[in-house]
């Protein structure tokens, strides 16, 4: 690091747990997002913000009018152009020493398993079951640390699956394919059907950020289980995620 990168990045640096070597490790890392709305604005500005060196943004839609009041890497002036183009521009303002990727097709298939085989971390803000099942299913067969957040509503989720971890749960034996969530069921969870409040996916992306930074640098122990937040409540549950002997993903061949 130069010593205008010492000074960037000079809050986190004097931080015991993250310090010189966990920077280092910051700006070699690279992080795969996977949707540039609610959840993915905040994760982008903040890994851009907080030195992740490498970020790919993936997603396929267009900005909207009703995605502005709470998807932060967008304006006005972006309405109509891809997201994942608009993130990265956003993000680069903040931090032009990333380099950024932007994906404008959506991810499946073998291109969805080149892009996580090439990340260090990738970070679902998606909103919906089959791209959460696909996602976690190509994190499990690269053993790359996968975080996982929702929010709709008042109510947001965070958990993160660690394929390294022989003891990790996935995200199939949280929500197993064929337990009631279908495309229907993907249409009634999604914000334009539900609603949500607008500073509801900016505390869960930032969590989500938070979990992608800890695995990246090294620092602390990296989230477990399943946490929710009610957000009318104001409170923070925890749950323990047992990984499922019989996950049709996970589970032994």
């Amino acid at each position: 690091m130069d010593d205008q990168a010492l000074l960037r990045y000079s809050r986190q640096i004097m931080l015991d747990q993250v310090d010189i070597d966990g920077q280092e490790r910051l700006l070699a890392g690279h992080a795969l997002v996977v949707g540039a709305g609610g959840l993915g604005s905040p994760v982008a500005l903040y890994l851009a913000a907080a030195g992740l060196g490498r970020l790919t943004l993936a997603d396929a839609d267009e900005v909207e009018l009703s995605n502005l009041q709470r998807q932060i890497a967008h304006a006005t002036a972006d309405l109509g152009r891809n997201k994942a183009e608009s993130a990265r521009e956003a993000a680069l303002a903040l931090n032009p020493g990333c380099t950024i990727r932007a994906i404008t097709a959506h991810l499946d298939g073998a291109a969805l398993a080149r892009a996580v085989a090439e990340a260090d971390v990738v970070l679902d803000c998606t909103d919906r079951f089959s791209s959460r099942y696909a996602i976690n299913a190509a994190c499990r067969d690269a053993r790359v640390p996968l975080v996982s957040g929702a929010a709709i509503r008042f109510s947001g989720q965070l958990a993160v699956f660690d394929a390294r971890d022989p003891d990790s749960p996935c995200y199939a034996c949280l929500y197993p394919p064929g337990g009631g969530e279908s495309e229907e069921g993907d249409e009634a969870l999604s914000c334009a059907e539900s609603g949500v409040v607008a500073p509801l996916v900016g505390l869960i992306g930032s969590f989500q950020a938070l979990e992608a930074i800890k695995l990246v640098s090294g620092a602390g122990t990296p989230h477990r289980g399943l946490s929710t937040f009610d957000g009318l409540g104001g409170q923070w549950r925890h749950f323990r995620v047992p990984r499922d002997p019989a996950c049709p993903v996970c589970g032994p061949a």
